[in-house]
């Protein structure tokens, strides 16, 4: 983390010929437990990374915001005083913070900065979240506000929903803008009420790349959508988080099919994941990778959102001595896994994950041994 902290102020000072005035930072996530039930209301389990998104920045004496975005070699630049959405190249999510942040009142001010991150870009690990609580960071330094975590990261969905009509829940920003370094956290997504919950000792977490990207995710994620608020009006409740698991086993042949296996996802994850919190607070790392793998399956079968690299993946986690549990990660249709394992043998099994998953899909993976980190802060330099 501090190589590429070092790493963008010394960008910064080259660029600009001076050094930045303040250094901002938003981490990725990811999800242990909990998938496709932030947008029902219910219970996720997300811990943020030690990966994310950096911007050294100075203040202008201008209204605009001018930005290097260093990963793409890209400049971008738009005017704090009248902010237009335009494409959907990564500044429209600093556009988009902006909105919202002047929306609520908060008077901001121009600046300069470079961006950059060590986040895979598609891999579902949310380096749009962070990008969007980076930014929001950088805006609040300027303005001098403190950093209020559930109120950015509700501007951090908005910007999602109303700026670039992205329907996703409010899991991704959370997580991002109030991490706690050593603890993931239960997000009641209904309350947004935020518990912290240890890393079982001696347990590391290490997320699986499969090196695919997610095709046709925003479709898929809309349909399902849909089912899961057709359960629920089944049900005649708000959202599925309402129904508990044995209201769903006594009523669930009232259901077609279809929308019996999205419910009983739904419900039965939810209950995964107060599970999995409880085994967190007791240091149980088997419990908690048994409720990971009880997950996958239900993502894979009833939720149909697994593919066959996250389930190959998975297997070849699952398949070393050193791993608790296993399972996809994110909304699916690519991307990756993550496994609970052993820390003592953490070298040991990033490599047999490594040869076990190329033998069976000619991929390389890529993978990422990860404690849980703070959440996104600013700075003096």
């Amino acid at each position: 983390m501090s190589r590429l902290r070092d790493a963008v102020l010394q960008l910064y000072y080259e660029r600009y010929g001076h050094a930045a005035e303040w250094i901002a930072f938003a981490p990725g996530r990811v999800n242990l437990i909990g998938e496709h039930t932030d947008y029902n209301d219910g219970f996720v389990l997300p811990m943020a990374i030690e990966r994310g998104i950096w911007i050294a920045f100075s203040r202008l004496d201008t209204a605009n915001v001018a930005i290097y975005f260093a990963d793409l070699n890209r400049d971008a630049s738009f005017p704090i005083d009248k902010i237009v959405r335009s494409d959907h190249s990564p500044v429209e999510y600093v556009k988009g913070m902006a909105h919202m942040l002047s929306r609520d009142g908060i008077v901001l001010h121009g600046w300069q900065g470079i961006v950059q991150g060590d986040i895979p870009v598609g891999a579902g690990l949310s380096s749009s979240a962070a990008l969007e609580m980076a930014a929001g960071a950088a805006f609040c330094a300027l303005a001098d506000r403190p950093w209020h975590p559930i109120e950015m990261a509700r501007r951090g969905q908005a910007v999602e929903n109303e700026w670039l009509g992205l329907q996703t829940g409010i899991m991704d920003q959370t997580i991002s803008a109030a991490g706690q370094a050593g603890n993931a956290l239960l997000i009641d997504c209904r309350s947004m009420a935020v518990s912290p919950a240890p890393l079982p000792p001696g347990s590391l977490v290490v997320i699986l790349d499969t090196s695919t990207r997610r095709g046709l995710v925003h479709s898929a994620y809309n349909e399902r959508r849909q089912q899961c608020e057709s359960g629920a009006k089944h049900f005649g409740v708000a959202a599925l988080r309402d129904v508990s698991v044995e209201t769903f086993m006594a009523r669930a042949g009232e259901l077609d099919a279809l929308t019996r296996r999205r419910c009983k996802h739904v419900i039965t994850e939810n209950q995964r994941t107060l599970d999995a919190f409880e085994a967190m607070r007791a240091g149980d790392a088997r419990r908690l990778g048994a409720l990971m793998v009880e997950s996958h399956v239900s993502l894979r079968d009833d939720f149909e959102v697994s593919t066959e690299y996250l389930n190959a993946i998975v297997e070849a986690a699952r398949s070393h001595p050193a791993c608790f549990g296993a399972r996809m990660t994110g909304a699916g249709f690519g991307g990756c896994g993550v496994a609970l394992i052993a820390a003592e043998d953490a070298d040991d099994f990033v490599a047999h994950v490594e040869r076990e998953y190329h033998a069976q899909t000619g991929k390389t993976p890529a993978l990422y041994v990860s404690s849980a980190s703070r959440g996104a802060f600013y700075e003096r330099v």
